[in-house]
């Protein structure tokens, strides 16, 4: 199977897009969490959660770089039913000046009994998302690392990192014990992996329905992906990271967001600049991450002493 498409952007931006995995879940929406198993300068393998048909599904892929011809090739390891194997490359050519033709081969094999159309089906809708996701943030016109944004809190907290990751878990909690938190539904119906729709107020005022994919990994980690974003954003993804420190509890809260600029100035003011949309962002979701934290804290102190 193949796809192509045609974006108004430089073969050289559009090729270190799709190059780096790691900024995937925050610009193709398919995309849950990436985690590298191997990094080398030309090569490299990782396993991937994506959501396909509706399911989370996680595979471990290889991938061959060249920079030279822009072009990658990828193979999976090991794949899930009812795919049995899946491979196929990343080709990206310079048509005019400016102007690049980006085409995402496909071939893979089904299990036995497997129905081929509904692979080719997903395959088709994930391909196409993926094209179109590609060329919004190539063509915005500013520089990936503007609007591709990350950054993180480490904070100590009085109690243990098994607590604070219970509370992390635990998110139906929430709406009882975090202000910014109005209304939680939380699903689980693959171990480790949630579901979690969310309504929040920001500081200033503004409300929001997110919902997101949540991968929670042997009590200390949880990776997140924003099916929902807000407005502002075109995709936020992150990370709870918790270990026991000689203090207490040691928590990294990591985000990655990919800022829709023309909606930053729709809801900051006509003024605003990317430098602007990053600050306040970095500000805001930061301030719900350590209040969050905050709020754990408050929570083992009241189990601990319900009176």
């Amino acid at each position: 199977m193949s796809h192509s498409r045609v974006v108004q952007a430089p073969p050289e931006v559009v090729y270190a897009l799709v190059a780096d995995v790691t900024k995937w879940p925050v610009i193709f929406a398919p995309s849950v969490l990436v985690r590298h198993l191997h990094r080398g300068p030309d090569e490299e393998r990782f396993r991937l959660w994506a959501t396909v048909n509706g399911e989370v599904k996680n595979w471990t892929s290889r991938r061959v770089l060249d920079a030279e011809q822009r072009r990658i090739v990828f193979e999976q390891e090991r794949s899930q039913a009812p795919i049995a194997s899946m491979g196929g490359s990343w080709s990206i050519r310079e048509t005019d000046s400016g102007t690049t033709k980006v085409t995402l081969d496909h071939r893979f094999t089904v299990v036995d009994g497997a129905d081929r159309t509904v692979v080719a089906g997903a395959v088709d809708r994930n391909s196409e998302t993926e094209l179109a996701a590609l060329a919004r943030i190539a063509e915005l016109g500013h520089r990936v690392e503007e609007v591709v944004h990350t950054f993180e809190d480490t904070v100590t907290l009085d109690i243990s990192a098994a607590e604070a990751y219970d509370f992390v878990y635990h998110s139906e909690r929430w709406p009882e014990h975090v202000p910014h938190v109005g209304r939680i539904e939380l699903t689980e119906d693959a171990e480790g992996v949630q579901l979690m729709e969310m309504d929040t107020v920001t500081e200033g005022g503004i409300p929001h329905t997110t919902k997101s994919v949540r991968v929670c990994s042997s009590d200390e980690r949880i990776d997140y992906k924003q099916l929902l974003p807000p407005t502002m954003l075109f995709g936020h993804s992150g990370a709870w990271e918790f270990t026991d420190g000689p203090d207490g509890a040691v928590v990294t809260a990591r985000h990655t967001v990919a800022i829709n600029p023309v909606a930053a100035r729709e809801i900051l003011g006509a003024t605003t600049d990317l430098a602007d949309a990053r600050a306040y962002l970095t500000d805001a979701l930061s301030t719900n991450s350590r209040n969050t934290l905050l709020c754990a804290v408050r929570y083992a102190e009241t189990v601990k002493s319900p009176t």
